[in-house]
This record gives C-alpha cells, sequence and structure tokens, in this order.
C-alpha cells in the first residue's frame, strides 16, 4: 500500500517528508531508499538534512519535493531527477540529453591527466557529452588548452551550462560542435598531446538495463554490430592529430579489450596496452605514438 502523499500545509517537517519518501521509493523497489530520500529532501530543500529536518517545507519546495519523487518512483535515473551529480572534483548539472557519467570514466581521466604530465600539450575530449572529461581536466590541470567535441547540438548545451557553472576555471576550454575530428581546427594537425574519447560502444542487440535504455541517450549507447563503429574511426583518425610522444586514451566495454588494442596496433600505434578500472576489468585503450 502506497505511503499517503501530504498536501503542502507549511507546517509539515522535512523528516516526514523524508519518511514519506523513504516509503515510497521502497514500495517502488529502489534497494538504496533511505539514502536517495535523503538526496531527493536536500535538493528540494536546497540545505543539508541536517539543518532541515524539522523545518516546515515551504509550498514551492514541497511541490519540487513532490515533482522528484514521482519521476523516481516511474523508474528515471536519480542523477536525471536531481539534475545534478559529483564527477571527480565536479558537481556537473545532467539531464536526458546526456549520458550519466560513471566511476570507470573518472578512472580515464587519471590516465589522461598522467598522459599530460609525460607529453604536454593540449586535450581534445571527442563526444563530450556532459563535459565531465574535458572540464575536469580544465580543473586538475590549470591553463591546459582543452578541446570538447560533441555532435549533438542538446548534448553540447549541456556542456557549456557546465562550462558556465565553472566561472573562470572554464577559461581554457573550447567546446565544438561535429562528428570526432571535424570541427577540429587544422592548426592542432600533429600538435593534441592527448586525445581522449569516451564513445558509443554498446553493440546495436545487446540487452539494456531498462534503467539505461530506457533513459539514456541512445546515440550515445550504441555503435553498430560488435559496439567498435565509433571507436574504428577515433583510432584510425587519431594519429595524424597527435604530437610525437603523444597518446590516444579511448573508454571501451569490458570484454573490448583485445579488439581496441589491435585496431590501434594496425592504425600504427607503438605502445598499445590496456586500462582497468577499479574492479579490474579491461576499460580503456591506451595507445601511444
Amino acid at each position: 500500500m502506497d505511503a499517503p502523499d501530504h498536501e503542502a500545509d507549511e507546517t509539515t517537517p522535512w523528516s516526514a517528508l523524508h519518511r514519506e519518501t523513504v516509503a515510497r521509493l521502497s514500495v517502488a523497489g529502489i534497494e538504496n531508499a533511505d539514502a536517495e530520500a535523503r538526496w531527493l529532501v536536500e535538493r528540494a530543500a536546497g540545505d543539508p538534512f541536517r539543518l532541515v529536518a524539522e523545518q516546515p517545507a515551504t509550498v514551492r519546495s514541497h511541490h519540487h519535493w513532490r515533482l522528484m519523487v514521482e519521476r523516481r518512483e516511474r523508474g528515471e535515473p536519480l542523477q536525471y531527477v536531481l539534475e545534478r551529480w559529483p564527477f571527480r572534483t565536479l558537481e556537473l548539472f545532467l539531464d536526458r540529453r546526456v549520458l550519466i557519467p560513471r566511476p570507470e570514466t573518472e578512472v580515464v581521466v587519471d590516465t589522461v591527466l598522467e598522459e599530460h604530465t609525460r607529453v604536454g600539450g593540449p586535450v581534445v575530449d571527442l563526444g563530450t557529452g556532459s563535459g565531465a572529461i574535458a572540464l575536469s581536466v580544465a580543473v586538475e590541470r590549470p591553463g591546459t588548452e582543452v578541446w570538447g567535441v560533441e555532435r549533438s547540438t542538446d548534448a553540447l548545451a549541456v556542456a557549456r551550462a557546465n562550462c558556465t557553472g565553472l566561472g573562470r576555471r572554464a577559461g581554457s576550454i573550447r567546446l565544438v560542435e561535429g562528428s570526432w575530428f571535424d570541427p577540429l581546427p587544422d592548426a592542432l594537425v600533429g600538435g593534441i598531446g592527448v586525445i581522449v574519447s569516451n564513445p558509443p560502444y554498446v553493440s546495436d542487440d545487446e540487452p539494456l538495463d531498462p534503467v539505461v535504455g530506457d533513459w539514456e541517450p541512445v546515440e550515445a549507447l550504441r555503435s553498430g554490430a560488435d559496439g567498435l563503429d565509433d571507436v574504428r574511426v577515433i583510432v584510425a583518425g587519431a594519429l595524424a592529430w597527435l604530437a610525437p610522444g603523444g597518446a590516444l586514451v579511448v573508454e571501451h566495454g569490458a570484454d573490448q579489450g583485445p579488439a581496441a588494442a589491435d585496431l590501434a596496433r594496425s592504425a600504427g600505434f607503438s605502445q598499445v596496452r590496456t586500462g582497468t578500472d577499479l574492479a579490474g576489468r579491461d576499460r580503456f585503450l591506451v595507445a601511444r605514438v
């Protein structure tokens, strides 16, 4: 039986709305109901739960809370409902126009920074989406020239919003619209230190968890019969753009490591390895000129 929905009466404390949220999310089958309820309450209240627990919800904040809980009950990912999510040192604005950044991509950024320490030069993020990788590099490596390329106009709008949120720290980031290398200026040919990408890499017939397949943009997920169509394009084109000693870092599926490495060797990269995520799974290609 569903928990009753409180009416907004300017007397209901956030602690009561938190209890109701836990009950409703539990009925909806959400495993981490208590933690998610706290996040939803804090988002609606605008302050940490410990500060607002016994304060009454205003009519406006109560309405915001109710809409968020209803969206989560319908199965919409928490990150989209909250419209923000942490990624490394950032808090990113997110909605359904972009993929939700995953922890394994945070490990990819570690490798990008390591390679950049070695070779220097501009960093180019192909398929920047929300801007998670590009913005992280710009913030954690101040002064680095960073390019974010995105072919989706909608996704690029999200990345630009996140750049705006960084203020002066985003001054070294250039966001351009187009497919992979197409919108980059000729001046970058042979001079890029690190090219990084988290491209689509799910095969067209691979089943997806409904929380992913029903909500996240399919064009950012699927890439041909074996999931490697976009990886092929990136690997084949990268060598001409990289500076001597430069590196290509490309995220891929856990079972695609050998295939991605073969593509890099065939393209002419001399040093090729497969990086692993925190669970020890093969998750990204690292190929040096």
